[in-house]
């Protein structure tokens, strides 16, 4: 479809020799930045929920939820950087560098106009959404206040997945190591200050830590933004005139279609895939405040031993893209399968820990005996779903990074469908205890991994074009 040029080409084949996509040290090179900076992010929210912890139950409470509604809507600007990021792999894997600016440029673009409708919902649509669903009035002031800082964020954050989907697209995942780096240091540091009123800042509680958010995703930015501007050594050029970023381009709808058609089902299954986690905290929330703050102890802890599955299940989508592109469609399950498994090797690890030293696991969220109490027999079921999830996610990676990205939303709107009424059985209907309601964590693994393994082994993937 596309053209590239000599110089590009050349490039491209000196970067081939030397690297195989599908060697074990490759998929890490790639995969290592990812896992390091959601381990610098799920720091991030675990300090937050420790420090909330220590302001009240209820902002323990509020925080998660508001958190989450955020990370839900904020999903669709990733899942469209996502679609971006697939393409721009594409194209390398074509060696067609000369249109991965125009990929990033356009993606970068429409998330800037989007940002501006997600924050007028957040702003101004948050109150009429969350009034209802949220049973307690506490509860949902500490939402409503966390929300009102946190909308001004969303700019930053989208800016920064348009530039993550161009890093992590072509292969170059080292830089979000130092960003999100510098991103936990600010937000930590911030956090101290603003909740309690530390070092003569004021005490903001739970707005102390939206706040501490916002400013944090604009030194990311920042630090992108200086980033693309720095000589190489090899190139003596920057990233930004090497692949002709941020320029002018005139608006080219065939680009936009190509951009949409891989970008707006994965928009649609992120926002599906948080909102569904949402509804299960809503049908939480009902269940009482104790089992509320039982789950967040629980999502924190979660969200930590899951890093090296998601981290692989990210690099999944440039690794099998950049596959297709160089032709090699029958590679694809064989490097599926090597994922897959150093997925598995690194996430195994945690499970024994998880048994052996629950309370202490537990303790980092929050000192009150009886919730630690309450919390290990669902820790135990979120370690059994250790065992199942890297499998799970990964092979689920694969079905979007082979650009058939509306048959992933397919897959992701049947398993939604069955958790959300599960858990709306178990926690509701039947009145279970709150571990029995974590069930449905395994569940959803199960039932999404079942299908995409058929699609993968079934489908009609090999032939995708982008």
């Amino acid at each position: 479809m596309f053209n590239c040029s000599k110089s590009n080409s050349e490039i491209y084949a000196i970067h081939s020799s030397k690297i195989r996509m599908n060697t074990y040290r490759n998929i890490w090179k790639i995969t290592y930045p990812i896992i390091l900076g959601m381990m610098a992010q799920n720091i991030v929210y675990m300090v937050d929920t420790a420090f909330l912890g220590r302001v009240s139950e209820v902002a323990q409470a509020a925080a998660p939820i508001a958190g989450m509604y955020y990370i839900a809507v904020f999903m669709l600007g990733m899942g469209f950087s996502t679609g971006a990021q697939i393409i721009i792999a594409r194209r390398k894997g074509e060696g067609d560098l000369s249109n991965i600016g125009r990929v990033f440029d356009h993606s970068f673009y429409f998330l800037v106009v989007f940002a501006l409708f997600i924050f007028g919902l957040l702003k101004f649509g948050s109150p009429i959404i969350l009034n209802g669903p949220i049973s307690s009035p506490e509860v949902y002031r500490g939402i409503i206040e966390y929300l009102d800082v946190r909308s001004f964020g969303i700019f930053f954050a989208f800016v920064n997945v348009a530039f993550r989907s161009f890093y992590i697209g072509i292969g170059n995942t080292k830089v979000l190591i130092w960003s999100t780096a510098a991103m936990a240091i600010v937000n930590i540091v911030l956090d101290y200050a603003l909740i309690f009123g530390n070092w003569g800042f004021p005490q903001m509680g739970i707005a102390g830590a939206a706040f501490a958010s916002v400013v944090s995703e604009a030194v990311v930015t920042l630090y992108f933004i200086i980033h693309l501007n720095l000589k190489r050594k090899d190139t003596n050029s920057s990233l930004l005139t090497e692949f002709q970023l941020l320029k002018p381009h005139t608006p080219d709808k065939e680009q936009f279609k190509i951009i949409f058609k891989v970008g707006v089902p994965v928009m649609i299954q992120n926002f599906m895939s948080l909102g569904g986690w949402f509804l299960f905290y809503l049908l939480i929330e009902q269940m009482g405040v104790r089992s509320l703050a039982t789950s967040n102890i629980i999502r924190g802890i979660y969200l930590i031993l899951m890093i090296p599955g998601i981290g692989l299940f990210s690099a999944t989508h440039t690794l099998v893209s950049n596959t297709m592109g160089a032709g090699k469609p029958e590679e694809v399950l064989a490097l599926v399968k090597k994922i897959v498994i150093m997925g598995f090797s690194m996430t195994i690890l945690f499970v024994p820990i998880t048994f052996i030293f629950p309370e202490a696991m537990i303790s980092i969220f929050t000192n009150n005996e009886e919730l630690i109490s309450m919390t290990v027999p669902t820790l135990y079921v979120v370690a059994t779903a250790l065992v199942i999830m890297p499998i799970s996610m990964i092979t689920f990676g694969a079905v979007a990074g082979t650009g058939r990205t509306n048959m992933a939303l397919i897959i992701e709107l049947i398993t939604l469908s069955i958790y959300l009424i599960c858990t709306y059985l178990l926690a509701i209907q039947f009145e279970r205890e709150i571990h029995e309601v974590w069930y449905c964590e395994l569940i959803y693994l199960i039932v999404i991994g079942s299908l995409s393994y058929g699609y993968l082994k079934w489908g009609n993937w090999r032939e995708s074009k982008l």
